[in-house]
């Protein structure tokens, strides 16, 4: 699809494929909307009546209206918690993970945005289980008022705190963080520029810098 946003022309292939199970409308679980570039991934939990997608498309348009190119995943296994979360979940209810072709779709961008949730314990080990394998530069959107030193703890290297050497788990990085985006409602302008903001500025930082990655 030839998408006009603005003065910009962007191309976007919709969907890879029909999501498996059910979802909000095209936004289904398991599937990619893929911008021409492989500069910005927005990364969204699947689907539910917990797990709405609507910022997570509010803040892909507000990118790609700023001319920048975002794709868009929803995870197959987004919902939950992940299987080695000390907060448990509810009997009989989904955990989170991602596969392997999750890993390699996202691995191929220059930043990623992952769209969590509201509670602090939950949003910081879905970080861990996502950026366990995925090697880019990360910033973490959500509700919760998580920090960086949230996400240390547990054994991801962010830009302001690092774990011990010995403690790092994850090989992707935190670089930036927005709270304050409740899921399921519209973002407020002041976080989608926020969002924005922060975008541009690491994503102009990495091609200025021939994609030197932090670490």
């Amino acid at each position: 699809m030839d998408e006009a946003i603005g003065r910009s022309s962007q191309i976007v292939d919709c969907r890879e494929a029909q999501g498996i199970g059910e979802g909000g409308g095209l936004a289904q679980r398991g599937t990619i909307s893929e911008s021409e570039r492989f500069d910005v991934v927005a990364v969204a939990m699947s689907p539910s009546k917990r797990h709405i997608t609507k910022p997570i498309c509010e803040i892909t348009y507000g990118l790609r209206e700023q001319g920048i190119r975002t794709s868009v995943l929803v995870l197959e296994s987004g919902s939950g918690v992940p299987s080695d979360s000390p907060y448990g979940g509810a009997p009989g209810g989904t955990m989170a993970g991602i596969n392997e072709k999750e890993i390699l779709q996202i691995r191929r961008y220059k930043l990623a945005l992952f769209h969590l949730g509201g509670i602090g314990g939950h949003v910081v080990y879905k970080a861990k289980t996502f950026l366990r394998y995925v090697d880019i530069p990360t910033i973490i959107v959500c509700e919760a008022p998580v920090d960086y030193e949230d996400f240390a703890k547990v054994g991801i290297i962010t830009r302001l705190v690092r774990p011990p050497p010995d403690k790092v788990e994850c090989l992707g990085t935190i670089v930036d963080i927005v709270t304050g985006v409740v899921r399921g409602v519209s973002a407020p302008r002041d976080k989608l520029n926020e969002i924005v903001i922060k975008v541009k500025f690491w994503l102009s930082k990495f091609e200025g810098e021939g994609m030197e990655r932090v670490k």
